[in-house]
């Protein structure tokens, strides 16, 4: 596979998945389903194998990539779904795969038939609503097959089958918690339910994260194309018009011509928006902090000088008070110490990335434990990462 297949984001995988869903063909999904020790992708992360001997997505850093375009041929054949245990914690594993990879532990990867089970997924995720995917690895009972599949929806505490009926036979009520915690998270798990027989990988697809950018100049571009790479889905807004906007921000999900004063009305800001404000303009970042602050929005991203926010600051209403202010950036961005253009890019996505993750920022060096946060449902699987 391509290194520009490999390093697609997750949002697009989903996206390929969704075109692909409606296309003739016989695609295989590969899903990391569990990890013992250290590995590169966490449970959830996801590679769509086409039938035409391509991949989009990564599950690894590229050891495996191939061996699974190989092995879904296997899947192809058969029609039914395949779990694969990939040891990288042997010895001779420079002999078995070439080359160390670096990963020293083991994966469980799902391979199973591309098929309209998986579409719920996609429509949730396109619609921005949190989801739950429930597929059963293996079951004593004999009850299930490997592959049968629910949808947990946490909005409804809902627990259905794929065709939108409710799903009676499946163990709602050790799904509720699980299922609404690794869907809001968008993490995933693999545990044991009715006493470890029936073992059930819960992938937690969450909505995007939104991240609004407020201006129109040529350093919004930067920050356009490497948010849209980390999986934010992009709005770039534009005031009076003055630039075709949408032609200038291919990179962008959405364009939105509006005026700081008409914010409300033209977008809908929650607790996943993510803003950023960078139009150069001192009144018109005024008024657009002041309408963010009156949002839920977690991330509010000023550029300029301290300076000119302490004048700024001067001009707010008398409602706006200092925990207000607690969601305001500014500087914008992580100190990294770069000028350039995508330098600056760079510490202003990573300064949101590590807001929307609940993190802050430091060396990884200097992180004591996992660098991914293991969760603990209280089931008999176990999901680690690095």
């Amino acid at each position: 596979m391509s290194e520009s297949n490999w390093s697609v984001p997750e949002t697009e995988v989903v996206q390929q998945v969704a075109d692909r869903l409606d296309a003739d063909g016989l695609d295989v999904l590969a899903t990391v389903v569990d990890v013992e020790g250290n590995a590169y992708r966490r449970p959830g992360a996801k590679m769509l194998l086409d039938d035409d001997g391509t991949g989009v997505g990564s599950i690894t850093a590229g050891c495996l990539e191939n061996d699974l375009l190989a092995a879904a041929d296997r899947i192809r054949e058969s029609g039914r779904p395949e779990l694969v245990t990939y040891d990288l914690m042997e010895d001779d594993e420079e002999d078995v795969w070439g080359l160390g990879v670096g990963c020293n532990g083991v994966i469980d990867v799902l391979l199973e038939p591309l098929d309209e089970t998986y579409r719920p997924a996609v429509e949730a995720f396109a619609a921005g609503r949190d989801v739950a995917v429930v597929t059963v690895l293996s079951d004593e009972s004999d009850r299930f097959r490997r592959g049968d599949r629910a949808y947990y929806y946490p909005d409804e505490d809902r627990l259905v089958l794929p065709d939108g009926s409710a799903a009676d036979e499946w163990p709602t009520g050790e799904l509720a918690t699980p299922g609404a915690e690794l869907a809001e998270r968008g993490r995933s798990d693999t545990f044991g339910v009715r006493e470890g027989a029936l073992e059930l990988f819960v992938d937690g697809l969450a909505a995007p994260s939104d991240l609004v950018i407020f201006g129109t100049g040529h350093d919004v571009g930067p920050v356009t194309e490497l948010a849209a790479k980390n999986d934010f889905r992009v709005t770039v807004v534009g005031f009076r018009g003055g630039v075709d906007v949408e032609s200038r921000f291919p990179a962008a999900d959405r364009t939105v011509t509006t005026s700081p004063g008409s914010i409300d009305e033209a977008l809908d800001l929650d607790e996943r928006t993510h803003a950023v404000v960078m139009t150069h303009n001192f009144v018109d970042d005024q008024l657009t902090v002041e309408a963010l602050l009156d949002s839920p929005a977690p991330y509010i991203g000023l550029m300029g000088p301290h300076e000119r926010f302490e004048r700024m600051a001067e001009e707010f209403p008398a409602s706006v008070d200092e925990s207000d202010l607690d969601a305001l950036y500014t500087p914008i961005g992580l100190d990294l110490g770069g000028g350039s253009p995508y330098q600056i890019a760079h510490s202003i996505v990573a300064e949101a990335l590590a807001v929307a993750n609940g993190r802050t920022p430091g060396h990884l060096r200097e992180r004591e434990g996992h660098i991914h946060d293991r969760i603990d449902l209280g089931g008999d699987g176990s999901s680690d990462g690095e």
